[in-house]
């Protein structure tokens, strides 16, 4: 059973090249159905080879599949094979799973659009993308993956390319990400100049027994760490995707909540044998950035009015708990809220999706409020997604938030106390976006403009469209949506319920996916001594937390009439998007170009000077080549002259 890795990946992209041939004349709907039913099928052959898998002993859940050798290049060799264990499967589960329910979803949600075949060929190749990043089992076909992903998500987030804020969106994730795969390609040159090989096998073997220096195993560690933080939207180099939200919803969905944004905590938890051998300051590096890029993002959600953004920082904020887990050592956890993570935040970028399919492409959540009553499917599920990572016992998001506080107050106090204030933020936003857009008075058809709030170049953009849509009088009747998209969020809401049960902290049994995941860890995973009461106190102390959070947002935007407005800082980011975008366009501008203007005049102009001048010289001595056999003679002629003259001086002197 576990030989069928092979078809996980396979079965993707073979509904790829359906849809690349045949897609335009499938058309819509079928060109989604023939994607959703690739998609599902290879989260049935992952099911498959799970149970292969779970039948084994603990000690042979590592199945390498080799189908050829890929690059054969003197001693250098790497082999196209997929690696089956405990931890790839996880992943491949939850991106196939979550993935179909995305693409049914989709079918619903893209129903009109003209490039319906289009969206699903990316779609069916960014889950093949994604399952090679997981399966792989070297470092280079996981950057095959990588590079994938990062391809697809450009034409994703870009796929209403018309429109120019679209377009420089997707621009934007491209070019953040090749930042972080120097750091991965640096990452793969260290390794093989190390041992001679990039294979994971041989990796954690060389870690294990010593043959990496510390210095050298802190080197690759902390260089896959910068390719994590490109692709999982880490500080500083975050600032990729709130901006993707430009894409279709679905998109949001599947890139930035359920999978591709998982990739670096992912790679981390792969490496593990490589962080345990280096330096103990580098994985307090990785958590220390997971930290304060939680808390940072959880600042800036607060003062967003974008549904999709709100997410969007939400999920920046999440992967840092995440990367804060991966840090102190508790990689359990850090899979586990992994996993939930992808079942509540897939819901509410679902949901949010509904929303705006139910409220005619509206966003502003200032324009929005009683939906519940005229989306009572869609509202049910995105309070359940809202108590989940809110951590509210006993949703899914509760169990796993509360592990990764757990072993940060017994080994990081410092970071428990950061992660405590962001799930205080992360309750208080959360619930902020559900009072806005689901509770009080309906707003969608009041004065536009008054809700437009001076957020630069963003908010004169809103601005300009609300006084647009309220010049052409145009009424928005909210209504719930089709049954291809609310039967997945009633899927994702049930696995946000029911998903904490993957690893509960009752009895050594409840601890599934602990055990699960052991071959994988091993003895790197962090062990802490916390007594039952203590443990007890975090956890009431963490669910009092979210429901002041909850109780405040409550105070604040619905019980008050007035209009809250939020602080400017927060709303424009901390200014960091701006700030960058800023030295870009400005000193970074000239930077490049005064860096093109020396290639051109120094470098160019030396290489092109030393041929002006064997060109000039070759002018002049062309002169000489007459075409006369007298003249040649002549030369010769003064030449046995001079040459004489010369010995003749010399037996002189």
């Amino acid at each position: 059973m576990v030989d069928l890795v092979w078809l996980i990946p396979a079965l993707p992209l073979a509904g790829f090249l359906v849809l690349l041939v045949a897609g335009r004349r499938l058309g819509e709907p079928l060109a989604g159905w023939v994607a959703t039913a690739a998609c599902f099928a290879s989260f049935v052959a992952t099911a498959i080879v799970f149970v292969g898998l779970l039948d084994k002993p603990e000690e042979e859940r590592h199945v390498v599949k080799t189908l050829f050798e890929w690059l054969p290049t003197g001693g250098f060799s790497v082999d196209l094979g997929f690696l089956a264990d405990p931890l790839s499967i996880t992943m491949a589960l939850f991106v196939t799973g979550v993935g179909s329910l995305i693409h049914l979803y989709s079918i619903g949600y893209m129903h009109g659009d003209g490039g319906f075949p289009r969206f699903f060929v990316y779609l069916n190749l960014f889950v093949f993308s994604m399952l090679m990043l997981v399966l792989g089992s070297n470092l280079l076909v996981t950057f095959l993956g990588w590079e994938g992903v990062g391809a697809c998500s450009y034409w994703l987030i870009s796929f209403w390319f018309s429109d120019e804020k679209n377009a420089s969106a997707g621009k934007k994730a491209f070019v953040t990400n090749r930042i972080g795969d120097w750091g991965f390609m640096l990452a793969m040159f260290l390794s093989f100049a190390s041992i001679g090989s990039i294979d994971y096998g041989d990796l954690a073997l060389a870690a294990e027994t010593g043959t990496f220096a510390a210095v050298t195993a802190t080197g690759i560690g902390l260089l896959l760490f910068v390719g994590a933080c490109g692709k999982s939207a880490q500080l500083p180099l975050y600032i990729w995707l709130p901006d993707a939200m430009a894409g279709p919803t679905p998109v949001s969905a599947l890139i930035h909540a359920a999978t591709m944004v998982t990739s670096g905590v992912f790679l981390m938890t792969r490496v593990n044998p490589i962080l345990a051998a280096g330096y103990d300051w580098a994985p307090d590096v990785i958590a220390w950035v997971g930290a304060l890029t939680a808390l940072f993002a959880a600042t800036i959600a607060v003062a967003q009015n974008d549904i999709k953004k709100v997410l969007a920082y939400s999920t920046v904020s999440q992967l840092g708990y995440m990367f804060l887990a991966v840090g102190i050592g508790a990689y359990v956890a850090a899979v586990f809220h992994m996993v939930t993570h992808a079942f509540f935040k897939a819901l509410l970028f679902l949901g949010s999706g509904s929303v705006i399919h139910g409220m005619h492409d509206e966003q502003d959540m200032q324009r929005m409020g009683g939906l519940r009553k005229v989306m009572p499917i869609t509202a049910a599920t995105f309070m359940i997604g809202w108590l989940a990572i809110a951590g509210v016992p006993p949703f899914a998001g509760f169990w796993s938030k509360d592990e990764i506080l757990l072993y940060a107050y017994d080994l990081h106090p410092a970071l428990w106390v950061i992660g405590l204030v962001t799930a205080l933020l992360t309750a208080f936003y959360m619930s902020r976006q559900v009072y806005l857009v689901f509770f009080g008075e309906p707003r969608w058809n009041e004065d536009p403009a008054s809700h437009a709030v001076d957020v630069g170049d963003e908010g004169a953009a809103e601005a300009e469209a609300a006084d647009a849509h309220a010049d052409g009088h145009a009424e928005i009747h909210p209504h719930e949506s089709p049954w291809l998209m609310t039967l997945p969020l009633v899927v994702l809401a049930v696995l946000s319920v029911l998903g904490g049960g993957l690893n509960l902290p009752f009895t050594d049994d409840s601890k599934f996916l602990e055990h699960w995941l052991h071959p994988v860890i091993g003895e790197n995973e962090a062990h802490i001594d916390v007594a039952t009461g203590v443990k007890w106190g975090l956890a009431a102390a963490a669910v009092v937390l979210a429901v002041v959070g909850i109780v405040a947002a409550r105070a604040v935007y619905l019980r008050r009439k007035e209009r809250v407005t939020e602080p400017t800082v927060l709303a424009h980011g901390w200014y960091y998007d701006e700030a960058i975008t800023a030295f870009v366009g400005g000193p970074g501008e000239a930077a490049f170009e005064a860096t093109a203007a020396f290639d051109r005049t120094v470098v160019d102009g030396a290489v092109n000077g030393v041929a002006g001048l064997v060109q000039r010289t070759g002018r002049l001595l062309r002169h000489a080549q007459t075409g006369y056999v007298r003249s040649y003679a002549l030369g010769i002629t003064t030449g046995v002259v001079i040459v004489l003259g010369y010995f003749l001086t010399r037996l002189t002197f």
